[in-house]
């Protein structure tokens, strides 16, 4: 089963990094490569890293480019997905469609319109295969959904770390969500390819840097709605990214009160049930921690428990890499399950360090 893969928003981190894993995938074949402002430029001059494709050139984004493909990723700045994807269907196009961005991912228009300021294009099949649901011990319920999905919505690289951190804590019973802080440290790339003067070598090297705080970044209600999902009826979350001066990945510290009558046996065997058998979740031993460096190139979660019984917190550490599980491998785990192939085909557990 060969499948063709168009990329559009190709020249850009996300769309970029997809292309690195697809072009490792035994079962894909690269079609169209676009971008908007680079359109007419070599791939190579982008991504000189991508050796298979530096001397394809990227063509402009159009819906006409994409059709007669049979999966069509969108890398696009949010509210640039909703008028493509619209475009691709009425022009007849039953690919599946993986959007890397934040168009389709909320399920409350409101919640679009408090934080995106725009009008709500509709909601897709959530893109986390591991997302649990209330009342179930495993994530088959989302797993099922992708199986049968002809659209993706990928999950946003701070949710997916705040998520997969302390969802466990929230089916199971353990934690009181109505009082859930998050604080990330966040890779450079997170940020996206734009040329802004906080982003360059000079102002990024040597300091960490706090944005989006007081509740304004536009991952809180997608948090919100995944905690909700798997089981929570209120959540009240403090939420603070802050860039550190590494290129790629997250580290997500997440914790919230632990309920009354749980134990710390209890809180580690809610990790443990979640993550069993997963292949790309890991609960690390206890004692062992976390590091961006070891999902570097990865589509790991590497996850850790503790209960800081002096506090009455549970205290959650996630990391993955932002470019890899935070958004292009999720989409390729999606796209496998769609497809009907093995999930972890073309993806890899296996980080790069030093």
């Amino acid at each position: 089963m060969t499948v063709s893969v168009a990329i559009a928003g190709a020249s850009g981190y996300a769309g970029g990094e997809t292309l690195r894993l697809l072009l490792a995938h035994p079962e894909v074949e690269i079609g169209a490569l676009t971008a908007h402002s680079n359109a007419g430029e070599p791939v190579g001059s982008h991504h000189p890293h991508l050796r298979a494709v530096a001397e394809r050139t990227f063509m402009p984004t159009t819906a006409e480019r994409l059709l007669g493909h049979d999966v069509v990723v969108l890398g696009l700045p949010h509210g640039a997905s909703g008028a493509i994807a619209a475009e691709l269907e009425e022009a007849g196009s039953d690919a599946l469609i993986l959007d890397l961005g934040a168009d389709h991912r909320l399920t409350d228009a409101a919640d679009w319109k408090a934080f995106y300021g725009s009008d709500h294009v509709g909601s897709w099949p959530y893109g986390m295969p591991e997302l649990l649901h209330a009342g179930e011990t495993g994530p088959a319920r989302q797993r099922q959904a992708l199986a049968t999905a002809t659209h993706v919505a990928v999950p946003g690289c701070n949710v997916t770390a705040v998520t997969l951190g302390i969802q466990p804590g929230v089916a199971a019973g353990v934690i009181d969500v109505s009082d859930v802080v998050a604080v990330l440290s966040v890779g450079y790339s997170g940020a996206g390819k734009a040329m802004k003067a906080h982003l360059t070598a000079a102002e990024g090297i040597g300091s960490a840097a706090p944005y989006a705080v007081g509740g304004t970044h536009r991952h809180v209600p997608e948090i919100e709605q995944n905690l909700r999902l798997a089981g929570a009826s209120q959540v009240g979350l403090s939420f603070t990214p802050v860039l550190v001066p590494m290129s790629r990945g997250i580290l997500a510290t997440t914790t919230a009160p632990l309920a009354p009558g749980a134990t710390p046996a209890q809180v580690r065997a809610a990790w443990e049930r979640a993550y069993a058998g997963e292949t790309f979740v890991q609960l690390l031993p206890e004692g062992q921690w976390p590091t961006t460096a070891a999902t570097a190139g990865a589509n790991t979660a590497l996850v850790q428990v503790a209960v800081d019984e002096r506090a009455g917190r549970v205290v959650t550490i996630c990391a993955i890499d932002n470019l890899v599980k935070g958004t292009a491998g999720g989409a390729v785990q999606s796209m496998n399950l769609a497809l009907g192939l093995p999930e972890a085909m073309g993806l890899t557990t296996e980080g790069v360090a030093p």
